[in-house]
């Protein structure tokens, strides 16, 4: 029976089509049931083909403390005039300040064309060897050996995004879908020289104009061209002078402005987080330091993990009076009386 469901002919078929098609050859080997019960003991009940496994890729975990330390860069298609045809917009983005630090549109993706814009952008940021991490998806433009090549000899390290994972390059999407939710943002262009212009245009404002919620209302140039103390320093001082002259309009105090974030993270590692509703145990070797408990009772034994008892144990000073063992099987007698009453509590007439 294993041989006829593990079978080529059969390898991709249910029980039950298995069944019918051998019953109306003439041939019957065992019920429905039993086919399941023998796949399931053989742990073959599920897929009985060969399948790819595929390999576990490392979440990639980049920090950027500082401008031109990690880039992001992704490729998007803009619609041309006419149905199927499209202008491919290369995007390379820093993640700290998130300064479009170049961009070029081309009628093709290509992995050359991703080289050159590339190689012109890190010798424009002036970006010196083992200063930068590169990181995009698993296009074929990214992980094309021209561009590996030059990132080698550039001294820069390439990241990739995990496959079929939508939210490892999650900066260039949101750039991207700004840009796609603009107002003059049109269903498709013209022609090549009618995107170029909205391109200059849109990354203009995004870089100069824009006031970005990520890096506390700051415009990604001013992030990347180091003027942000400054800025923040007038904000503090407009917003303590406001202050001063209608405190009564402030019920918290001096208003702060925002904060622009230490760092930007893809993929920021978790956090461990405290074990809640669960009690902790107490004096063992493999609970965090933060877990670690003394047993409220002095000289109670603390080899292997004891767990620490409720707060209802009674301390080192017995407060039982009496040490004869109380008899809880005895069964109670009634209480003689008048409707309940002990006799030296009832009342007797004279």
């Amino acid at each position: 029976m294993l041989d006829q469901l593990n079978s080529e002919r059969f390898a991709d078929q249910s029980p039950r089509q298995i069944y019918s098609k051998l019953l109306d050859e003439g041939d019957y080997l065992c019920s429905v049931r039993t086919m399941y019960r023998v796949l399931a003991e053989n742990q073959s009940s599920r897929e009985r083909r060969n399948q790819l496994q595929h390999p576990n890729y490392q979440k990639p975990e980049l920090l950027a403390t500082g401008p031109n330390e990690v880039w992001s860069w992704d490729i998007t298609k803009l619609k041309g005039p006419e149905t199927w045809t499209y202008y491919y917009l290369y995007v390379i983005l820093d993640i700290y300040s998130r300064y479009v630090v170049g961009w070029m549109l081309a009628h093709r993706e290509s992995a050359d064309l991703a080289k050159q814009l590339i190689e012109t952008t890190i010798e424009k940021q002036e970006v010196q060897p083992e200063q930068l991490i590169l990181h995009s998806d698993r296009g074929p433009s990214m992980t094309s050996h021209s561009v590996a090549q030059l990132l080698g000899s550039l001294g820069v390290t390439k990241s990739h995004s995990r496959p079929h994972v939508s939210n490892d390059n999650p900066f260039s999407e949101s750039q991207f879908k700004t840009m796609k939710y603009r107002p003059e943002f049109p269903k498709r262009f013209g022609c090549h020289e009618d995107a170029i212009g909205f391109c200059r245009d849109f990354f203009g404002w995004y870089n100069d104009e824009h006031y970005h919620s990520g890096i506390g209302l700051l415009t990604p140039s001013s992030l990347h061209d180091g003027q942000a103390d400054e800025i923040i320093a007038g904000r503090k001082r407009t917003l303590q002078e406001a202050w001063r002259n209608n405190p009564e309009r402030f019920v918290h105090g001096i208003p702060q402005p925002e904060k622009i974030p230490a760092a930007a993270w893809i993929n920021a590692p978790k956090r461990e987080r405290e074990i809640k509703n669960e009690a902790p145990e107490a004096n063992c070797p493999g609970a965090p330091e933060v877990t670690s408990m003394t047993h409220p009772r002095s000289g109670y034994p603390s080899d292997g993990c004891v767990p620490a008892e409720p707060p209802s144990v009674s301390p080192d000073i017995a407060n039982i009076q009496s040490n004869e063992s109380m008899n809880t099987r005895a069964m109670p007698g009634k209480i003689p009386g008048v409707r309940g009453l002990a006799p030296e509590q009832c009342c007797t007439s004279n």
